[in-house]
């Protein structure tokens, strides 16, 4: 079976980063592909006028999966001040509420936190993606008002179907889930926990444990290897996301997917960079497990084998001494890194 990948290498670093992804896709035994390359994203607005022309959108149904680079570019705003982000529009309209982002520890030198070794701290963080602090991000802004608004949006759709994501991972892992959460303040978070207490009623199996977003912010510094797996609200999974992978090297080796019922994209959590695009240093980690990422919901024996293979090649590699980007401490480039990393492909 030859799988249709759509890719979108978008602004920044991104183009670099996907195209490692690819290199390692293209080194696996036994799978085939068909990459089709579109446009999306700040730099296709500065040429049509549209960061996500309805084409294009429409094209991206047609394939397996998606794999997405990194959009967006600081000086490339709406009259509203915000940064175009075509990538959360995906999310929304292609309905992908399950965003997961492992955060995985590869070698000691890549925390800032002492006495750590390499799997010290593995977890998985679930994010609901398409409502909470973010449903209203599109309204327009009144620049004459005395006042702004954003609305923290909950519905018991939207609740149940992402805790119910992250029983159901934790069901592969530890069996461990905590919902991360501000009960204690807002009642959109006190609706929120009590559909994760319902939810939990149908997984026995599973411990369930509820934790507020400010602990779980301390908590992660102090004791990351206490936890498995996290579900959260978008915006606290948003922030919590980039704080855990700080602990774990930066955003080059956190990994995401935005999972819905029937469509996947597959992306790092990353931004575009654009101060260190054409330079070669960029990490291309995260968006090579993201391309691994894409391979397990995929989803076929030999498809998972190869996620396997990938993880396995970025552990093997990234247990060396010296070895990675400049962010990890190293000095390979984001080619060689990508190259060492599909050589160890096996």
């Amino acid at each position: 079976m030859t799988r249709r990948i759509a890719l979108l290498p978008g602004d920044g670093i991104g183009p670099e980063v996907t195209a490692e992804a690819v290199k390692a896709l293209e080194a696996l035994p036994g799978l085939s592909f068909e990459f089709e390359e579109f446009s999306m994203g700040a730099g296709e607005y500065l040429r049509s006028g549209d960061p996500m022309p309805e084409e294009t959108f429409a094209r991206l149904r047609e394939f397996d999966a998606v794999l997405l680079g990194a959009m967006g570019l600081p000086g490339v705003r709406w009259p509203s001040g915000i940064e175009m982000t075509p990538q959360l529009d995906l999310r929304e309209r292609m309905d992908l509420y399950c965003g997961l982002r492992p955060i995985r520890l590869y070698h000691a030198s890549h925390t800032p936190l002492k006495d750590l070794r390499s799997g010290d701290i593995d977890l998985l963080l679930v994010r609901e993606n398409t409502e909470g602090l973010f449903s209203t991000r599109l309204n327009p802004l009144d620049r004459e008002a005395d006042s702004a608004e954003d609305r923290l949006l909950i519905t018991r759709r939207g609740a149940e179907r992402v805790c119910r994501a992250a029983f159901e991972q934790a069901r592969l892992r530890s069996r461990r889930v905590a919902l991360v959460d501000k009960a204690n303040v807002l009642p959109s978070m006190a609706y929120f926990r009590m559909i994760f207490d319902e939810v939990a009623a149908e997984f026995p199996d599973v411990e369930a444990d509820r934790i507020y977003v400010d602990a779980m912010a301390l908590y992660l510094v102090q004791c990351p290897g206490r936890f498995d797996v996290l579900v959260t609200e978008n915006m606290f999974g948003d922030i919590l996301s980039d704080l855990a992978a700080g602990l774990v090297g930066g955003m080059g080796m956190a990994p995401s997917a935005d999972i819905g019922d029937r469509h996947g994209v597959f992306q790092p959590s990353h931004g575009s960079a654009p101060d260190i695009a054409g330079q070669g240093r960029a990490n291309p980690v995260a968006t090579v497990l993201s391309a691994a990422m894409m391979l397990d919901w995929l989803g076929a024996p030999a498809e998972r084998e190869g996620a396997a293979r990938i993880r396995r090649a970025v552990e093997q590699v990234l247990s060396q001494d010296g070895a990675g980007t400049r962010d990890l401490g190293g000095r390979m480039s984001t080619s060689e890194l990508g190259t060492v990393i599909s050589e160890a492909i096996i």
